[in-house]
């Protein structure tokens, strides 16, 4: 495989990543960069995910990386700040962060390939395209994702939380 075909396999894992959240999410491509051998894609998520529910976000992909036999390697638990990261049975590394203003961030890190040039994603964002450098946060508005109770609440102060 070179790094090429290792970049679309990585675009792939993105999509069903990202094709697996119900209700959808809005998400625009970031940077890809490259190594010696090596090629990481990220994903930018441009739908609002409120604290509460950012434990809820990370159990959908933990059972959808799960199902598809990803070995979750660290589960970082947090309200603010949570993060998961895996592996997939060929060798990619995959990781979802939550960063600044509660934006997610998805990346797959491709294993060790042959040297090659690697073109830019085909895959279309399903929001805006923003030049990168210029993603700004989090700007899109969701009834399940952005509600401020907890997946189960009513805004009691019952249910748990992320």
């Amino acid at each position: 495989m070179d790094m090429q075909a290792a970049a679309e396999h990585a675009d792939a894992m993105l999509d069903a990543t990202v094709g697996a959240v119900v209700p959808e999410i809005h998400w625009v491509h970031d940077k890809t960069t490259s190594g010696s051998c090596d090629v990481s894609r990220r994903r930018t998520v441009m739908t609002i995910i409120s604290g509460q529910r950012r434990g809820a976000f990370l159990g959908v992909i933990q059972r959808f990386w799960k199902a598809h036999d990803y070995d979750i390697t660290t589960v970082h638990p947090s309200r603010e700040h949570p993060r998961m990261y895996a592996r997939s049975p060929e060798g990619f590394g995959i990781s979802l962060v939550f960063g600044y203003k509660g934006q997610a961030f998805f990346e797959v890190a491709t294993p060790c390939v042959t040297k090659s040039d690697v073109a830019e994603p085909t895959s279309v964002p399903n929001g805006p395209a923003y030049p990168l450098g210029e993603i700004p946060t989090p700007n899109v508005r969701s009834a399940f994702w952005s509600a401020e109770v907890p997946v189960g609440g009513t805004g009691r102060g019952e249910g748990g939380g992320g």
